[in-house]
């Protein structure tokens, strides 16, 4: 990494980067001219365009790789894949989502709780076990998880997403604490109600009417909903040396909804 430079030589690997909030991030990342690594679930029509626009835009290299995250073995091969490609994997962004609905915590189904745990927390240690033992031979890197703001104040109706979040921010708070020697941060980022995403597909179902979203957006202090690109620039903070010194923090981008 030359000197002042946001990252070190490596690559991101940005996974859920097919997604709207995922590709924003992998964009912010390759703004500041380093790789990227985005692994997509299904959509690759997705990953193809995002991984072509990254590199005409920015001149960086960028790879797009399927990955199931809930395959343990598919997790630890992919990390191999993409250290093989770009020679380091200098930060490690987690915005895997499951394609939830909204039961309230009585009306969940097992299949409903057991599916996105096997997919979004299981996935998480899936992946950052073989990160975290690449990162200590490397003398360090970033972990960034995209988070929720429901971990601060919880809205009805919203135990699937925030329930394994709230997991996977727990296990990124014990890996600032072990492994911080080994030059490695852990960092989380709160996403509020955002323009993008599972927002825009349950808005189109009509489960985000315009009384609701008129309701919300009174009893936010900024008065409005956020974009992909606000939650871009957190993680894109969080991962770089620009906060060298922060770890084992949430950092919540969501209009004041938690203040």
């Amino acid at each position: 990494m030359s000197q002042g430079a946001p990252y070190p030589d490596g690559a991101a690997l940005v996974l859920g980067g097919s997604g709207g909030l995922g590709a924003a991030c992998a964009r912010r990342i390759a703004a500041d001219a380093n790789n990227v690594a985005l692994s997509y679930h299904a959509n690759r029509a997705a990953a193809d365009a995002l991984q072509q626009d990254i590199a005409e835009r920015h001149g960086v290299v960028c790879t797009a790789h399927q990955l199931d995250v809930s395959d343990r073995d598919a997790c630890q091969a992919l990390v191999e894949n993409v250290i093989e490609q770009h020679g380091r994997i200098n930060t490690l962004v987690y915005a895997v989502g499951s394609n939830i609905s909204q039961p309230t915590v009585a009306e969940m189904s097992a299949q409903q709780w057991s599916d996105v745990i096997d997919h979004d927390l299981h996935g998480f240690v899936h992946a950052v076990q073989p990160v975290i033992a690449h990162m200590r031979e490397q003398g360090g890197g970033s972990i960034v998880h995209v988070s929720s703001a429901g971990l601060g104040k919880t809205p009805p109706r919203d135990g699937l997403s925030v329930a394994p979040k709230a997991a996977i921010d727990a296990l990124l708070k014990t890996i600032a604490t072990e492994e911080g020697a080994h030059g490695i941060r852990a960092n989380s980022v709160g996403v509020g109600v955002i323009e993008a995403g599972i927002f825009k597909r349950l808005e189109a179902q009509g489960v985000f009417d315009e009384d609701w979203k008129t309701a919300v957006k009174a009893a936010l202090p900024l008065g409005r909903f956020g974009k992909a690109e606000d939650i871009a620039e957190a993680v894109n903070f969080l991962a770089s040396a620009r906060a060298n010194y922060v770890t084992g923090q949430r950092l919540f981008v969501d209009g004041g909804y938690n203040a």
